[in-house]
């Protein structure tokens, strides 16, 4: 199978430069750029409200779910903020040993873990808190803390550090 083209049914191809791409609109994408800007110049998380904020403005819109993944200094100061994985409207495959991967490959000392819910319910599931614990455990053997995880909706942005089940 050319990786130009996906199946749409067994006997037809349909190439990708056909599929509708997602795009923010332009002032979601200044916006974006100014926070992003902002979070590297100043210490992050002296702000709670500007994570919540960030995160927000960068997963909240999305038709999908998208796991995402904030690497940090050992002071606490953004390195980088990464999609890493995309699923669904209603779930998305995350691999912790790539979250370690990517966190080793950045020299990161914390992150913060952040996912969306399409769906505008910002609750967390049994499996949300389940790979929750993987990924702490995983990351806390090559000592790299996990900081919160934060699930965004439009309207509410839920904090497993706050509700204390981190």
């Amino acid at each position: 199978m050319s990786p130009s083209c996906i199946p749409r049914n067994d006997t037809d191809l349909l190439p990708l430069s056909t599929l509708p791409i997602y795009t923010r609109p332009k002032i979601v994408q200044q916006a974006l750029r100014l926070m992003e800007k902002t979070i590297r110049d100043t210490p992050l998380l002296t702000s709670p409200q500007a994570v919540r904020d960030y995160l927000r403005l960068r997963l909240a819109d999305r038709p999908h779910e998208v796991f995402g993944v904030l690497f940090l200094t050992a002071q606490h100061q953004v390195i980088e903020f990464v999609e890493m994985f995309r699923g669904t409207l209603t779930q998305t495959s995350v691999y912790p040993r790539e979250v370690v991967i990517e966190a080793l490959s950045r020299n990161a000392a914390a992150v913060i873990l952040t996912h969306n819910h399409p769906s505008g319910k910002p609750d967390p599931s049994v499996a949300d808190e389940v790979l929750t614990h993987a990924i702490k455990a995983a990351l806390a053997v090559v000592d790299v803390d996990v900081l919160d995880h934060f699930i965004v909706t439009r309207r509410d942005v839920y904090s497993f550090a706050e509700n204390r089940k981190l």
